[in-house]
């Protein structure tokens, strides 16, 4: 543990480096509210801080930044829970009060909030399909030799998929098919698409193979929704980093791989390199669960330079991960 002085400098040049991206020099930390010692007090304490390695000297001229041990003291002892303004709040909760409709359309939206409340990216993962009962089943022919299973799930979602079938299947086995399947899977959630029963008419079992078949490729993915990409780019002035974290954030499963460890190893912040994604090295990540009666149904997260303002990215996540939580459990 650092002690009170050291603190309290520490404290004070994370705050001004998140406010200004420029590197905090002695005398403008001495003139800070709290500090009171003289900047060569000052200065001296920041050596041993940068010696210690919470903080680094870009230039040997220039004033000091925090280090990535200098961000993770600062959000484990010395950050205040952020508080989020009234219009936020007002903005979050009108949000929610009016989603209806498709579950993947609400979900984009509020990877759009977040990363409008934050002006960092944005990431929503979704409850994976498999998670919700069944609500109906269509098989709808395309044309001659194509069709689409169609199933509509209880939270909203609607999982669709191609299949093909031959020229001689009328529309009447294509519709005894999706009736089969609709009781077979009806009430219950797409984990059980192995219990559905044969029906013993050849025609009808292999068009219900290949929907479920189908269906098991198109459910395999969770659901990611990303927001805010542009905002994040303009956060760093190399070019090479903002390439790479453009990059990384259109890799789906890197997203989705990169949050869901994030939180089962307790988290709720991961800077630069502790999230172990080499290409964000630059960046911090601020996540949250969404809960619903107690089970883990998605996440919710922000991710931005290691500067970010965390206080305000926790409460905000926290926020709106709550109020998804709820949405969700209201079907």
């Amino acid at each position: 543990m650092l002690d009170e002085r050291k603190t309290a400098i520490l404290s004070a040049v994370v705050n001004e480096y998140i406010a200004t991206a420029q590197p905090v020099g002695s005398q403008h930390i001495a003139n800070a509210p709290g500090i009171g010692v003289s900047s060569a007090t000052v200065r001296n304490e920041m050596a041993v801080l940068e010696q210690e390695g919470y903080l680094t000297q870009p230039h040997t001229s220039a004033g000091r930044i925090p280090t990535d041990k200098g961000y993770r003291y600062f959000v484990d002892h010395l950050a205040t829970p952020g508080r989020i303004d009234a219009v936020s709040q007002q903005r979050i909760g009108q949000f929610f009060a009016a989603a209806h409709g498709r579950l993947e359309e609400m979900l984009h939206q509020t990877s759009d909030l977040l990363a409008q409340l934050t002006r960092s990216a944005s990431v929503v993962l979704g409850p994976p399909p498999e998670s919700s009962p069944v609500r109906s089943v269509q098989l709808v022919r395309l044309s001659a030799t194509h069709a689409t299973v169609v199933v509509v799930l209880a939270n909203g979602s609607v999982e669709n998929a191609l299949i093909d079938v031959d020229e001689s299947v009328s529309d009447a086995t294509l519709a005894a098919a999706g009736s089969h399947l609709a009781g077979g899977l009806g009430g219950r959630t797409l984990a059980h698409l192995d219990d559905v029963t044969p029906t013993g008419d050849a025609t009808v079992d292999a068009l219900c193979r290949s929907a479920i078949e189908a269906l098991r490729e198109a459910v395999a993915a969770e659901p990611v929704f990303v927001g805010g990409t542009s905002t994040v780019a303009q956060a760093f002035d190399a070019v090479e980093v903002v390439r790479q974290v453009l990059h990384t954030l259109e890799q789906q499963f890197v997203v989705v791989s990169l949050v869901r460890d994030i939180v089962d190893r307790g988290m709720s912040v991961a800077i630069g390199v502790e999230h172990g994604v080499e290409p964000l090295s630059a960046c911090s990540v601020v996540v949250a669960p969404v809960v619903v009666d107690g089970e883990h149904l998605g996440s919710v997260g922000v991710l931005g330079p290691t500067r970010m303002n965390y206080p305000l990215a926790l409460a905000t996540v926290d926020a709106v991960s709550d109020r998804l939580g709820q949405r969700l459990g209201e079907g």
